[in-house]
């Protein structure tokens, strides 16, 4: 457990708002900052900064907490992790802590290193020829690609990993804990990488993660990837990141592969990345949001990158994020393209990259005989559900007298459709947002009218919510609550945590705030309690509200008496007390 001074003293030094500004841009409103969520995709600010209690919370995907807590969520860190990255920002010399996963995570990013460096020496070694002929006569990279990649090779055997690792101090554990070996069936350890052309995947602070390797002919399977660990999280890594983020251009290409990738950074396109894993996924959408202000999809020609395409197009479609698609005339992908025709043409086709609303249009044209009137009124349904919702007025005038014109149906009928898609399509996100409403914001504070008792409680809930926001505003109320308030007459337990986490950083002398805390408590509590403390912003909670409170959980405790626990008459008597002093 790190020391509480040393949490305290951390939180002095850095400001939530400073370090949140590393990461995405803020707007000074009032007393608050404001801002697109980092950690989902929005075009409407519903992230805030509340620098009074150092606290932040998303109206948008409820993600809440304090500086440490964001740091945690927006790097995929431990909390340990997490303060250490702070207090390297701070200019704090690391904690002296036990913490074990730190220390897991520690050797596994020194496995990783120390297997990067193992690969690259055995690709310049004797046994490494055929791999060097493999990286730099097919695929024709330079040595400066290979060594800016670090690109090695995985020698022919069971073992040479295996031991290379023991002389250098790993464990058994350890090995297995990194994917690079596994143990087999009778129970000897064995190399995952053999007689492989091997590519390091690096997070975006360039730290090695994982490893694919590939092999040199055409048996099977192809690939071989790491699987995930704690340092590696395919559906958040990118491929490329760490030196794409480098680049001062604000245009991102996005491929399948991590050989397109390469091949395009060679040939000077240098904000090139691709998906680790099948697919493309949210969280790596949001993190391309936080560097490109427009992505070109690059994806493979073939059916399957057709499909990754529209997915793709998807998961953009909510995001700031300006979104172009590339095809590629004549060649599979982007380094076969480079290969046949150079990286001029290649500049020209990116120059003049069609959107997505265009590409998707195009896709639907292709799947309708529109010489045909039920073709013709396949496709207008078909264009009308892109169109839908998804357009500026001025678009969607432009697209539908593209319409017009490819099918002969008249502009006012085309842009009717339209409207009564987009008609049906506000009713169904309305009934949807209604839906989501019920669990989230100010509706879940309130739903929940029953205890497990029978006794109604949501009253008692808030009370217990407003009684911890006071705490964590102003701890010298403490000293109304304490003599008489015990955790087991909580109705919530996330506020029993809380309060719990309260009392036992004031028995160890501690600083009482959300940031101090939060190492107690689970994350979604955390998050429960910057919403709460959102929700209070503007709201100054005086000690003649603490009282109210407290008398709104003595009513409500004789109704649930067993639930509650102890002595509600002494809470009762407290109660009185406090009223004969106002």
């Amino acid at each position: 457990m790190i020391p509480q001074d040393y949490i305290y003293e951390l939180l002095q030094r850095v400001d939530l708002v400073d370090v949140a500004q590393g990461y995405m841009q803020l707007r000074h409103r009032g007393r608050t900052y404001t801002g697109l969520c980092p950690f989902h995709n929005e075009k409407t600010p519903s992230f805030h900064i509340y620098p009074e209690t150092q606290s932040f919370y998303c109206f948008g995907c409820g993600a809440g907490g304090d500086v440490i807590s964001f740091v945690k969520k927006i790097n995929n860190l431990d909390y340990p992790e997490a303060v250490k990255l702070l207090a390297s920002r701070a200019g704090m010399p690391l904690p002296q802590e036990s913490d074990e996963a730190g220390k897991k995570r520690s050797r596994l990013t020194g496995i990783n290193k120390d297997a990067a460096r193992f690969f690259f020496q055995c690709l310049n070694e004797e046994s490494g020829l055929a791999a060097r002929r493999y990286w730099m006569g097919e695929r024709g990279l330079s040595a400066a690609t290979v060594k800016r990649f670090g690109l090695g090779y995985a020698p022919d055997s069971f073992t040479a990993m295996l031991q290379h690792l023991k002389k250098l101090g790993y464990t058994e554990e350890e090995m297995l804990d990194s994917g690079l070996v596994k143990r087999s069936q009778k129970g000897g350890l064995y190399d995952v990488f053999r007689n492989r052309v091997m590519v390091p995947i690096f997070d975006v602070r360039g730290n090695v993660i994982a490893f694919g390797g590939r092999n040199m002919g055409d048996e099977k399977p192809k690939y071989i990837n790491s699987p995930e660990t704690m340092l590696y999280k395919k559906s958040r890594t990118i491929f490329g990141l760490n030196v794409a983020k480098r680049s001062k251009e604000h245009r991102w290409i996005l491929c399948e592969g991590y050989m397109d990738v390469i091949s395009l950074h060679q040939a000077g396109f240098d904000t090139a990345v691709a998906a680790c894993g099948t697919a493309l996924t949210p969280e790596q959408v949001k993190l391309l949001g936080e560097y490109a202000q427009e992505v070109v999809l690059c994806y493979d020609s073939d059916e399957a990158g057709q499909k990754a395409t529209a997915r793709a197009i998807q998961l953009f479609e909510n995001s700031p994020v300006k979104l172009s698609v590339l095809k590629l005339p004549g060649a599979k992908d982007p380094d076969e393209f480079l290969k046949r025709y150079g990286r001029d043409r290649l500049e020209m086709l990116l120059n003049g990259t069609s959107n997505a609303l265009e590409y998707e249009l195009a896709k639907q044209k292709e799947r309708f005989d529109i010489t045909s009137d039920d073709g013709r009124v396949s496709y207008i349904r078909a264009a009308a559900q892109i169109l839908a919702g998804r357009v500026t007025p001025v678009e969607r005038d432009v697209y539908a007298d593209r319409l017009h014109e490819e099918t002969n149906v008249s502009k006012q009928a085309i842009l009717a459709q339209i409207e009564n898609t987009a008609r049906a399509l506000r009713k169904k996100e309305g009934k949807e947002r209604q839906m989501r409403l019920r669990g989230e914001g100010v509706a879940a504070d309130v739903r929940v009218p029953y205890g497990e008792d029978g006794s109604r409680v949501s009253g008692m809930e808030y009370a217990e919510q407003q009684l911890m926001a006071a705490l964590l505003k102003n701890p010298q109320h403490l000293s109304l609550m304490e003599p008489i308030l015990k955790e087991e007459h909580f109705v919530s337990k996330e506020m029993a945590q809380v309060y719990h986490a309260v009392l036992e950083q004031k028995r160890q002398g501690g600083f009482i705030e959300l940031g101090t805390i939060s190492q107690f408590l689970p994350a979604d509590v955390v998050g429960k309690m910057a919403r709460i403390l959102a929700r209070n912003a503007e709201v100054a909670i005086l000690e003649e509200d603490v009282r109210m409170y407290l008398e709104r959980l003595q009513s409500g405790l004789p109704q649930s008496k067993q639930a509650a626990g102890k002595t509600p008459e002494e809470l009762a008597m407290y109660i009185e007390q406090m009223k004969s002093k106002k």
